[in-house]
């Protein structure tokens, strides 16, 4: 073994499937009165509101869901005079979720899998 030591092993996610837009749509649409054309429609806008407010400077808040922000990596200056667009390295959109999706967190359950 490389590097020595023991063997370790550490719990992973497997996933079993994933939700398309499509599927969420269908989803959406047998528990509400709302068509899957219109909630399409509400999806595909919200994605360019929330690019455009955050592209603003601006927290989109979305309650149980959650909020997204823009965040950025940067370096410092010498003075306030020198910190410009030059001293941002990367950004990124960090997504902090809402109060239903921590209470998902804090009470789900973890099996072991046979795979």
């Amino acid at each position: 073994m490389v590097g020595g030591g023991e063997k370790k092993f550490y719990p992973s996610i497997v996933y079993t499937d994933e939700l398309s837009p499509e599927d969420l749509t269908r989803e959406v649409e047998k528990i509400s009165t709302v068509n899957g054309a219109d909630i399409r429609a509400v999806l595909y806008a919200a994605v360019d509101v929330i690019a455009d407010k955050m592209g603003n400077s601006r927290i989109v808040r979305l309650g149980d869901l959650g909020s997204f922000r823009v965040s950025l990596s940067k370096t410092a200056a010498n003075t306030a005079d020198d910190v410009g667009g030059g001293n941002v390295k990367s950004t990124k959109i960090l997504f902090t979720p809402g109060s239903r999706l921590k209470d998902m967190l804090r009470d789900v359950k973890f099996s072991k899998s046979s795979k």
